[in-house]
């Protein structure tokens, strides 16, 4: 693989931080100081090693010193976006760890409205017309019922910045 290739890679897993360019509200950052407790993302932070008892196949082993950078865990079912976690960064030293979080509100549906809008909307657009695209073919409205009571609530509202809410 090619020093540029693996340059590219690298940064891919960076890709989130185009958020803070974007029509969506900024990410919060949430810290954690403390022993070994977060995932990255579904294991404690890990490495992994050729197993020579069974056969060559690679076998997670725990971290005592290292950095992980986890990207944002997404995944394509029934034709739309689906989130799987948030991204983070995360320092291990022995049993201690340091790890930052990149935490929208509403991260579900933050995430899977800002997947479409930068992935199937065409970037030439204005960014009026890329959020308009994704209100009609990405719609991000949920209703709930409480006490007979029905409520919608449009999630583009909630995740967007304000300049860019009303601009339907």
């Amino acid at each position: 693989m090619t020093i540029q290739r693996k340059l590219k890679r690298f940064f891919n897993r960076f890709d989130y931080l185009r958020t803070y360019n974007s029509p969506f509200k900024p990410l919060r950052i949430k810290w954690y100081f403390g022993k070994v407790a977060i995932g990255t993302p579904y294991f404690f932070p890990r490495r992994w090693i050729n197993d020579k008892t069974n056969h060559g196949f690679l076998k997670p082993v725990p971290k005592k010193i290292g950095f992980d950078f986890v990207s944002l865990g997404w995944k394509t079912k029934w034709d739309s976006y689906r989130h799987e976690w948030n991204p983070l960064v995360s320092f291990v030293f022995f049993k201690w760890q340091a790890a930052v979080m990149f935490v929208p509100d509403h991260d579900l549906h933050y995430w899977e409205c800002w997947l479409h809008y930068t992935r199937e909307t065409n970037k030439k657009n204005s960014i009026e017309d890329r959020i308009a695209q994704c209100r009609k073919f990405a719609p991000c409205e949920w209703t709930s019922s409480k006490n007979g009571v029905t409520s919608v609530i449009d999630y583009y509202d909630v995740i967007l910045k304000d300049k860019y809410v009303n601009k339907r």
